[in-house]
């Protein structure tokens, strides 16, 4: 199966630029979204054969997450169960047979780190519930994650390092995220690759110059590596300032 994640700063915006040929072109069996930014009835998108499943967030105009999938799921939830995290639209979870898939939207630290305190809170939240989730079956969890994880994910590791997105205690909940069992997929396949980001940001030419940071990931259940078929970065594609990751597992 072919799955698909795409932080689409707007889709209102996204959608002008192109994002029903992209999403279409992709061809992907789940294509998940990020930052869409849009409540109930402001967007009219279907696609044929997919069934689309959205969480927005209290908050107009910001955040939300949503998922379109080919296939019929078990059931969905949407946060994480707590209510202190659960305004912002941020989490989808598909119940498939044999898997869950989980979408997320992480929070940002945000400029001089004033949400550092409640990322630290969220990110201990989050790798329980997903925890509790692979105890039951296997996980495969997608999304902005706002986190560089190592130095080769990010153009500039020197003068960010206490910049939100590389701060070692956003790096370290991360590495924390992967030893309770769970493998990050593009580095599973390229674990030396340099240069290869997934946004940009909108000043400075970044994409131009290709100064970018890689923040958006498939992780999957440890258990799930030897399904792992291929994992992507489309950096080729345009329409926001992330552009959309791929991997492709046998489930």
């Amino acid at each position: 199966m072919k799955f698909i994640s795409w932080n689409v700063n707007g889709l209102r915006a996204c959608i002008d630029k192109g994002f029903a040929d992209i999403f279409n072109r992709l061809d992907a069996d789940f294509f998940c979204l990020q930052e869409t930014k849009v409540q109930a009835g402001q967007v009219d998108l279907p696609f044929e054969g997919y069934t689309s499943y959205w969480n927005y967030a209290e908050k107009k105009g910001y955040s939300g997450t949503a998922i379109y999938t080919r296939h019929q799921p078990v059931g969905v939830s949407y946060g994480i169960g707590r209510e202190e995290h659960d305004r912002e639209g941020r989490v989808v979870t598909l119940e498939m047979p044999s898997f869950y898939l989980v979408d997320v939207y992480t929070p940002n630290s945000q400029d001089e780190l004033r949400r550092l305190d409640y990322r630290m809170e969220w990110e201990d939240e989050f790798r329980r519930y997903l925890q509790e989730l692979d105890a039951r079956k296997p996980v495969i969890v997608c999304g902005d994650m706002n986190v560089a994880h190592q130095e080769i994910d990010l153009k500039n590791p020197k003068t960010n390092r206490r910049n939100a997105g590389f701060t070692d205690e956003e790096r370290q909940k991360f590495g924390q995220l992967l030893a309770a069992g769970f493998t990050d997929t593009f580095r599973y396949f390229y674990p030396e690759a340099t240069g290869v980001y997934s946004w940009w940001s909108y000043r400075f030419r970044a994409r131009e110059k290709n100064t970018g940071w890689r923040i958006d990931y498939f992780l999957v259940s440890d258990r799930l590596r030897p399904q792992l078929r291929s994992a992507a970065i489309h950096t080729d594609i345009f329409g926001s300032d992330h552009c959309p990751v791929e991997v492709q597992v046998e489930v």
